[in-house]
């Protein structure tokens, strides 16, 4: 990773097997993640490989989500799957709290 940033902010994730991780270099100054978004840190791994990390943003703080020690240089394959999951999760739930609010609305009225 390039000096100044504290990871990778995931943009977009590919439902393709082989699809990309659409990222963005993500500042350190950043105060934290946005609410279901996540963020890619790596590091080489001691022996070979990468040391992987994934962290999620919640409403008030940052979460780590998952690690892989020691990844293969193709880690964003690895990875991916349980990136997509977590961010389909996060959408899905967004979208299911934004009918809660929209009903709660509707039945004041």
């Amino acid at each position: 990773m390039p000096s100044g940033v504290r990871g990778a902010l995931v943009q977009r994730v590919s439902a393709l097997p082989d699809g990309p991780l659409d990222v963005t270099w993500l500042a350190v100054e950043t105060p934290r993640l946005p609410l279901g978004r996540s963020r890619l840190p790596w590091e080489p791994a001691s022996l070979a490989g990468w040391n992987v990390t994934a962290h999620l943003g919640l409403a008030t703080t940052e979460v780590h989500l998952a690690s892989w020690p020691a990844a293969p240089d193709d880690w964003p394959r690895l990875i991916r799957p349980t990136i997509h999951e977590v961010l389909g999760l996060c959408a899905a739930l967004t979208i299911a709290t934004a009918a809660l609010d929209l009903s709660n609305r509707l039945a004041q009225v």
